[in-house]
């Protein structure tokens, strides 16, 4: 028996193996389903891996055109509590004995220009006495404030330094959510760092950060120090200037929000040109027109803003609108938001004319209104 086994078991085996690799081949000949009846009823799909495994390249582009700022500004502190009593400076005034004391701060910047122009936050060198800019390279040199705008936070800054590289513009227009951003910055004073990350929202508004609002919304890290810096796309070009983050613990929780890069250069081509930055006004205050409003006036399922406020002798009150006119449209634009269309005549440029379409006393009126130049914001007033 075991002299027969020895004899029939490898040819046995290499039957089955012969076999089993037959039926894995074949399977239609043991009443299986074909390999081809499968391939055949596979889904089919387009999808193709896209985009770089690494975004070292696009980081060797912009890096070296964004610089830390280090700000320094000296401010004057009472040099006892006792005189920061109120009865105290009742009798004896302002006049007491100060101490001064250093102040420090940081943050990031962008050059724009191989002349040596500085995209950065207004934040950030608000109020500074010295500004020191560190480039990626080694250099570091004093950087002068050519103009800022309060009302988008942004400003712009001059050095004078030979070879400088500045950054590739992108198209902050273009943006997509889902887009891969990369923040370059100088967060806590570490030195330059790349966080990544996707486009999570455009357009964000009615934030409170700024007057002029149109954010980027972006979860690549930003965190203090990173305000002024960069945001590029997978390429390395710039689409927008970090400026602000959402978090209730100061540090970054994924929601941060950067000035796009068309409005950027809009506002630093008319800080070099003009010094500051040129805006239409029509000089009223707006509210919305709220349901019960709406109803009070006529309009219901119209939109519109109502006049809250007229400044005297502004291009409104000349143009002859009043209290409590609802505007219907401006330049045929409809008029239901009140901060989208203050910014539409913002970008209006003064001296030209808009038309503008009212409800007055249940009537629609059309009038003519010469925009103006809009004022600077008051000042904020620096603490002593």
């Amino acid at each position: 028996m075991l002299k027969a086994l020895r004899f029939f078991g490898w040819p046995l085996l290499a039957g089955v193996l012969i076999a089993m690799l037959i039926i894995q081949r074949f399977p239609e000949l043991v009443g299986l389903p074909s390999l081809d009846v499968n391939l055949q009823q596979a889904p089919q799909t387009n999808a193709v891996v896209q985009g770089p495994v690494t975004y070292a390249d696009a980081v060797v582009i912009a890096a070296p055109a964004v610089v830390n700022l280090y700000t320094t500004k000296v401010i004057n502190k009472p040099a006892h509590p006792l005189f920061e009593d109120p009865q105290f400076r009742r009798y004896f005034g302002d006049n007491g004995p100060k101490q001064r004391r250093m102040e420090s701060s940081l943050g990031s910047g962008v050059i724009m220009s191989p002349e040596g122009y500085i995209l950065t936050n207004n934040h950030v060198t608000t109020g500074a006495d010295q500004i020191v800019v560190a480039l990626r390279d080694g250099r570091e040199t004093l950087a002068r404030v050519v103009g800022s705008d309060p009302e988008t936070d942004l400003a712009v800054l001059k050095i004078d330094l030979k070879s400088l590289p500045s950054i590739t513009l992108g198209r902050s227009d273009g943006l997509r959510v889902g887009d891969v951003a990369l923040a370059i910055g100088n967060p806590f004073g570490v030195g330059q760092t790349v966080t990544m990350g996707i486009i999570s929202a455009t357009g964000r508004n009615q934030l409170g950060l700024n007057s002029y609002e149109d954010f980027i919304q972006t979860d690549a890290a930003i965190n203090p120090g990173n305000s002024g810096g960069a945001l590029v796309d997978a390429n390395g070009n710039l689409t927008g200037i970090n400026t602000a983050i959402f978090s209730k613990s100061g540090g970054s929780q994924g929601i941060g929000f950067a000035i796009p890069v068309k409005l950027a250069m809009e506002v630093m081509k008319s800080i070099i040109e003009h010094g500051q930055v040129i805006r239409g006004w029509l000089g009223i205050e707006v509210q919305p027109l709220t349901k019960e409003l709406a109803e009070s006036f006529g309009l219901t399922g119209r939109p519109g803003i109502v006049v809250a406020g007229i400044f005297r002798d502004g291009p409104a009150q000349k143009a002859g609108l009043q209290l409590g006119d609802v505007i219907l449209s401006i330049n045929g634009e409809p008029a239901g938001d009140g901060r989208k269309s203050m910014n539409q005549v913002a970008r209006i440029k003064p001296t030209d004319k808009v038309a503008i379409q009212v409800m007055r006393n249940g009537k629609e009126i059309k009038l003519l209104a010469e925009i103006g130049l809009r004022p600077p914001p008051a000042p904020v007033k620096e603490e002593e």
